[in-house]
């Protein structure tokens, strides 16, 4: 008997795709964030983040997002105005 390797087909080893925002100012425009663009690994994680910081994103000028899951957009723009 061998001790031979576990196969590495696994689910877990599959590269994830991120999920980010894309931020848009008054007139349209893809607003790019200083620190980068923020990247989440479930789309629950962007939801959620978004629901919180909407109002800091309005005050830096931020009018309205649009969810991407890698290159595909999901939905939006979404409206930040309350």
């Amino acid at each position: 008997m061998t001790n031979a390797p576990e196969p590495t087909t696994s689910l877990t080893s599959a590269a994830t795709v991120p999920w980010w925002w894309q931020l848009l100012d008054a007139d349209g425009r893809v607003v790019a964030p200083a620190d980068g663009r923020q990247e989440f690994p479930t789309r629950s994680d962007a939801e959620s983040w978004v629901g919180e910081f909407w109002a800091d994103l309005a005050d830096e000028g931020v009018r309205a997002v649009t969810l991407f899951e890698g290159d595909r957009e999901v939905y939006g723009p979404m409206s930040l105005e309350a």
